[in-house]
């Protein structure tokens, strides 16, 4: 064969191996960096760095801490970014921004908001991060993107945290201003946001966080519509009505006209992009109020969905809507995960949702198809007076659920079998069900309430899910704790309120001084999406002392881990899976192995994880960074391995390292 014949072999060869295997396109972080809230756009939350490993990872040591004590106290959800050589990250309600040397946390600037009013009457004064953009990849003009509590989209120069005077008004947009008002309400402590912005395309998508629901009987609030900004400029390029005027498409699904007044379907959690196909993708919440919605009738579009947007024009592509008319708050705060897969030979460009519910739904990212079945399935129908159920829910075929939908008998604690019968017992007055059983009226000495599972809360949450791109697998931690879901009549009666008022069902019985349900209480489960199977699930951390304490007392010896009741944010390398145990959990950094979920080594940490972690290459080290609690206030931790003796820098790894920090200035 000529030296030519070979060439074009060679070239068509890589050229077909490009084509069949989709996953080249999400490829999670890449040169050691991590520049996005979730890694990269696509939030697989996977770095392909191997420097920290399962035979090294013991050896990891605390590299640096940043005390959040002098900005406005308490515990954070941050997860930093790093980008050419410099870490970011908000702390404080003020969502303080800050610049740090990713290798030894001195700070390089700082900005503060001062917001006044707006602040003190913000909705949401969380803050999980911000986003990096940069002008090529010379990182020219490159920006820091956040919200603030009291709703301003603010654009910093990333070098010095000066505002960047040419977007918006010297450096800021209003985004009170922006919004597509339809009602009366004013805005103003209503509509924030608490989730970091998503920069695509040259376009920053907004996601916005409302007035929570809860128990309250409100039936009306502002709408959560999406909007979209031109990251150089500030100026509004669009706006997408997650509940529909009158007119547009689904507006239909509300009956009764019910949505000129209804509000939130917000994008409170943090959303993804494709920067190849150009969309973005949002998963919606659900409509005001969370647990009665007898005054919106109707499925409600396009609460509790996936919706696929064209990022450059705002025009929806496709949606899925995965909770009909939601009364449980199943919404959907956990990132959309893009992740291609190969089913059945198949290579599919697939994005993965989960949420509250427990359930994971892979759809064809480019068209919103199933990848597999996902029917409408019969669910029991509400008798609340006025209240309005779906006859039908969907349900996904495959994968199998990662936590308890639902509840049987069978899900109650057994052991032993008077534990059983007691647990049995303890269910008097209460009605159980399966997926989605509805809400139902207490009534003195006759309903309680109804078991629902999992409850509000439960399931995953915003610390979200991670993939490896490279075999397929998506990881998610989540928390078994069941709700009593009811309710009663709003009193006094006021037509401005819903008719019901949700929530008050009480506190789940224990037995014992154990939980109802059966461990794990919280867990890790680890799916291989080629398959739509579990490959394996295991409980997150030990056994929580006051469970260790019932068992005792009970004489109840070698049982299992039953894992802390916690959601864990989880961050995957080329060689391992790492988390903490989320709030409420043990202040320790575990590492899994990826394929078996073996757990492989825990290390001590200042306090317990608040927030999801993220790792990176800095002078060819790996850092492994999370947001941990404290007393007066949280800190940010930094592992990595020793320093060698004798040597000025850390050690090698294949995932590429960042260059030396830009020397920031002070303001």
């Amino acid at each position: 064969m000529s030296r030519q014949l070979r060439r074009l072999v060679y070239t068509a060869a890589i050229i077909f191996i490009a084509l069949a295997q989709p996953g080249l396109a999400q490829h999670g972080t890449r040169d050691g960096e991590w520049r996005s809230y979730a890694g990269d756009n696509g939030s697989s939350r996977f770095a392909p760095l191997d420097q920290i490993t399962r035979d090294n990872f013991k050896n990891l040591q605390v590299a640096w801490s940043w005390k959040f004590d002098n900005f406005g106290g308490g515990n954070s959800e941050t997860t930093p970014v790093m980008a050419n050589g410099v870490l970011y990250f908000t702390v404080g309600q003020r969502r303080n921004v800050i610049a740090v040397n990713p290798g030894t946390g001195e700070t390089l600037w700082t900005w503060r908001p001062d917001e006044g009013a707006r602040f003190e009457q913000a909705p949401r004064k969380v803050g999980r991060g911000v986003a990096y953009w940069a002008d090529g990849p010379g990182n020219n003009d490159a920006r820091i993107i956040t919200v603030t509590p009291g709703f301003q989209l603010v654009a910093l120069n990333a070098k010095t945290g000066v505002p960047i005077r040419e977007f918006g008004k010297d450096g800021s947009v209003d985004l009170f201003t922006q919004l597509d008002l339809t009602t009366p309400l004013d805005p103003v402590g209503k509509i924030g946001n608490s989730s970091a912005p998503v920069v695509s395309n040259g376009v920053i998508v907004i996601g916005p966080a409302l007035t929570q629901g809860g128990t309250s009987p409100n039936k009306e609030n502002v709408k959560g519509d999406v909007m979209a900004f031109d990251v150089r400029t500030g100026k509004k390029l669009w706006t997408f009505h997650t509940i529909p005027r009158f007119g547009e498409a689904g507006y239909e699904t509300w009956l009764n006209e019910s949505a000129t007044y209804s509000g939130n379907v917000g994008v409170w959690g943090p959303f993804s992009a494709d920067d190849e196909l150009g969309n973005v993708y949002l998963a919606t919440e659900s409509p005001t109020n969370d647990g009665y919605g007898g005054h919106r009738p109707g499925n409600n579009l396009f609460s509790d969905s996936v919706v696929c947007l064209n990022i450059k024009t705002g025009k929806m592509i496709w949606y899925r809507q995965l909770i009909h008319h939601d009364i449980w708050d199943y919404d959907m705060p956990v990132h959309p995960i893009l992740l291609d897969i190969t089913v059945g030979g198949r290579p599919i460009k697939a994005v993965v949702q989960m949420g509250k519910m427990a359930l994971a739904y892979v759809l064809d990212r480019t068209n919103g198809q199933p990848v597999w079945p996902i029917p409408d399935v019969p669910v029991a129908q509400t008798d609340v007076p006025t209240e309005w159920t779906s006859p039908t829910q969907p349900i996904p075929s495959k994968p199998p659920a990662f936590d308890i939908v639902g509840v049987t008998t069978d899900d109650l604690i057994n052991f032993t079998p008077a534990l059983r019968a007691e647990a049995q017992q303890a269910l008097a007055g209460y009605r159980i069900g399966g997926p989605f059983a509805p809400p139902s009226l207490v009534v003195p000495d006759a309903n309680k309430g109804t078991l629902v599972a999992p409850g509000f809360g439960g399931g995953a949450n915003w610390q979200s899910g991670a993939a490896d791109p490279e075999t397929g697998f998506v990881y998610v931690g989540s928390l078994t704790r069941p709700f009593i879901a009811g309710v009663v009549k709003t009193d006094p009666p006021d037509p401005n309120k819903a008719a019901y008022t949700a929530g008050r069902g009480g506190q789940v019985p224990t037995v014992q001084g154990l939980p109802l349900l059966k461990p794990p209480y919280g867990r890790i489960t680890a799916y291989d999406m080629n398959r739509g199977d579990i490959a394996w699930q295991v409980p997150n951390g030990d056994t929580p002392p006051n469970i260790k304490e019932a068992f005792a007392k009970l004489g109840l010896t070698n049982v299992p881990p039953t894992g802390f009741p916690a959601q864990v944010g989880l961050v995957v390398t080329r060689t391992l899976l790492v988390g903490g145990e989320g709030g409420g959990g043990r202040p320790l950094l575990h590492a899994y192995d990826k394929k078996t979920g073996e757990s492989i080594a825990e290390l001590p940490m200042p306090g317990s994880q608040t927030a999801v972690p993220m790792t990176y290459m800095y002078q060819n080290r790996q850092f492994i960074v999370m947001a941990v609690a404290g007393q007066p206030a949280g800190l940010l931790v930094a592992f990595a391995l020793p320093v060698p003796v004798g040597t000025g820098g850390g050690r090698g790894g294949r995932g590429g390292a960042a260059g030396g920090a830009n020397q920031g200035q002070r303001n």
